[in-house]
């Protein structure tokens, strides 16, 4: 086996299913102080490939030309706050470390490392909690009529290297059990994830949104203080 595919099954993967069992096995991404519906029926995941490049340290030659691709993007950019003004949603954006545990945070967003970053013509996935000041207005929006009012809804992205992206809200995907659809991305999307009911509920919340425009902005603006909480 060369280089490439023993580093792929022996540290990949493993990091891959590790990572993003943290969103959506049975030990959940998000929790929810009380339940807010029935839980659907918990379903097993269905099993995925990992992804051809993780965090710009290896890429693989595309398939028809072997060429490695070139990131288009500054390779350091991140995502550092998300903003829905009409759901009164404004929240840093952080990378949970070990420090931390695996438990997400609250008081903040995160990002998913093994997705995209803005810019990326890829998935970016921003996950929090479904609690008061942080993801719980895409919830409750959810709940009524399959969370049509946040069709067409503006999502502000800002990056560390002070650049804001615009997205519009597109789909709402009440109780999914996968990521496959943003890991299969190839054009530019915002995917935000938020919990349906208590800890252990494995179906999640996903708002789909396509991108928009993209402009220079202030640092001020760009680089919120995040105050990460471990959760209670």
């Amino acid at each position: 086996m060369d280089t490439i595919g023993r580093r792929l099954r022996t540290r990949l993967l493993p990091a891959l299913l590790t990572a993003l069992g943290v969103g959506l096995l049975a030990n959940g991404l998000t929790t929810f102080t009380t339940a807010v519906e029935e839980p659907p029926v918990p379903r097993a995941l269905s099993s995925f490939e990992p992804l051809p490049t993780f965090n710009g340290t290896i890429n693989l030659p595309d398939a028809s030309t072997g060429v490695i691709p070139t990131p288009t993007f500054p390779p350091d950019r991140v995502a550092t706050r998300i903003v829905i003004r009409r759901l009164g949603i404004d929240l840093p954006i952080m990378l949970q470390t070990a420090e931390y545990g695996i438990f997400p945070l609250c008081d903040v967003a995160m990002y998913q490392p093994l997705l995209g970053q803005p810019g990326q013509q890829r998935a970016t996935y921003i996950y929090a909690h479904a609690r008061e000041g942080m993801f719980l207005p895409l919830l409750t929006a959810s709940q009524n009529n399959d969370g049509r009012r946040m069709l067409g809804m503006t999502v502000e992205v800002y990056t560390s290297d002070d650049w804001l992206f615009l997205y519009t809200i597109t789909e709402v995907r009440r109780h999914t059990l996968d990521l496959q659809d943003a890991i299969d991305a190839k054009t530019e999307r915002l995917w935000m994830q938020t919990s349906e009911g208590p800890d252990g509920t494995v179906p999640k919340l996903q708002v789909v949104a396509d991108f928009l425009a993209a402009e220079i902005t202030d640092p001020e603006s760009a680089h919120p203080n995040p105050r990460p909480r471990v959760c209670r």
